[in-house]
């Protein structure tokens, strides 16, 4: 398939960034001081770090739609960050801007993911609730500026203010220039951090951040598919009525007669991914053009996002959501492990939460005087775990074999 001429001139490889990218010689720096590295940018030095940390070790247990114990080959929180990286930084080359930011800020953007995917972040916030609620997005702030603790001068794992500001904003500014929450109040640990090191909360993030919050939709819309089609809970056959995908498939069948089903779903997957970057790198650049932006700053104040779909495509992208929520995500099986997911989340806090001394040794210590402290604090020790650390811990706290009941998805 021939590429569109409007990608004529991208990026390929290393060139000068362009004007209103990022640029890590002009970087805000730290929270703490630090020198600078002879041989890594900022933001090379920051994907390191996050790359380096136990919380991105830990993504390799959590889920992003099926439990981890239901089989090897799905997708976990882990992988999945690592193909959001992958596209993320394709979208940065083409539009000139830095790869390394977009790829540091893909790596860290699910650090705050309890176990269990959005199940058990749903069941955490609504055990939080008395005490301001719990956001994955906050928690992943927190990850990054106080429960990482690596460094003999800092807790946390310092990154560039760049970086914080992608791992906040990628999705769009929290507040209103008056500093109103747009969607409800700001979450406590996001508003608590900016009140000592200002991320804007009112201006939307930079490009970087922008492309990895795109390619994490294009990641997750390919790849929950194909996690689909594998576990059977999805079939070629169902796609075809399906805008996106089934004009794809239509036209892998034409091409390959008889093709079998699992060669055909990859080319499914590579394709759609192919036709949505594509269409990201010639709408931004279009909307680029408009701007005409000079600053990073520019792309801040623009108003709006620079990074997204065509109108066209993004009636496709809704669709295929739509099918994947009443298909995959609300599948009986699914929701039958959601269940147990969310019932294991909720035994765990309350367990911990009237005896601290159920969590291991440095949790609950001295911090326990309140309630408010102590929910945090159970609630940073929940949000952390993996998918199979928190079945361990539901068993040895409660007998319980939930799990085991489970439908063999493999």
């Amino acid at each position: 398939m021939a590429a569109p001429a409007d990608l004529d001139g991208i990026g390929f490889g290393y060139r000068p960034r362009a004007a209103y990218a990022c640029d890590p010689a002009q970087s805000r720096g730290r929270y703490h001081d630090e020198p600078e590295s002879p041989t890594r940018t900022p933001f090379q030095r920051d994907r390191d770090r996050i790359i380096h940390s136990t919380a991105f070790r830990r993504l390799k247990h959590k889920t992003q739609v099926f439990i981890a114990h239901e089989g090897d080959h799905y997708r976990t929180r882990l992988t999945h960050s690592i193909e959001v990286a992958q596209i993320a930084r394709a979208l940065a080359r083409a539009l000139r801007c830095d790869e390394d930011l977009a790829e540091a800020v893909a790596l860290v953007h699910d650090f705050g993911h309890t176990p269990f995917g959005h199940t058990g972040e749903e069941a955490l916030d609504d055990k939080m609730a008395p005490w301001g609620g719990f956001d994955h997005n906050a928690q992943s702030l927190r990850v990054v500026t106080l429960m990482e603790r690596r460094y003999a001068e800092f807790d946390g794992l310092n990154l560039s203010w760049e970086t914080l500001e992608g791992l906040v904003k990628h999705n769009g500014p929290l507040t209103d220039a008056a500093g109103k929450g747009l969607s409800g109040p700001v979450p406590r640990p996001i508003s608590d951090y900016c009140a000592l090191h200002d991320l804007g909360l009112h201006r939307h993030a930079g490009l970087e951040a922008q492309c990895a919050a795109i390619a994490d939709d294009i990641a997750y819309d390919a790849h929950d598919l194909d996690d689909g089609l594998r576990s059977g809970l999805l079939t070629l056959p169902m796609l075809a009525d399906v805008g996106l995908p089934g004009r794809i498939l239509a036209a892998v069948n034409e091409r390959y007669p008889g093709l079998d089903a699992v060669r055909t779903g990859h080319e499914l997957m590579r394709r759609q991914i192919t036709l949505m970057v594509e269409d990201v790198i010639v709408t931004s650049r279009e909307s680029l053009g408009a701007l005409a932006p000079r600053s990073v700053d520019d792309i801040r104040d623009a108003g709006r996002t620079m990074v997204v779909f065509s109108v066209g495509m993004a009636a496709q992208e809704k669709e295929l959501k739509r099918f994947l929520y009443a298909n995959l995500y609300r599948h009986p099986e699914v929701l039958h492990a959601r269940k147990e997911a969310d019932r294991t989340v909720r035994d765990l806090f309350d367990a911990y939460f009237a005896d601290p001394r159920e969590m291991p040794e440095g949790w609950g210590e001295g911090r326990g005087q309140t309630d408010d402290a102590r929910a945090r604090d159970v609630a940073d020790f929940l949000a952390g775990m993996t998918d199979t650390y928190a079945i361990k811990e539901h068993r040895r706290l409660f007998g319980s074999r939930m799990f085991d009941r489970l439908p063999d998805m493999r």
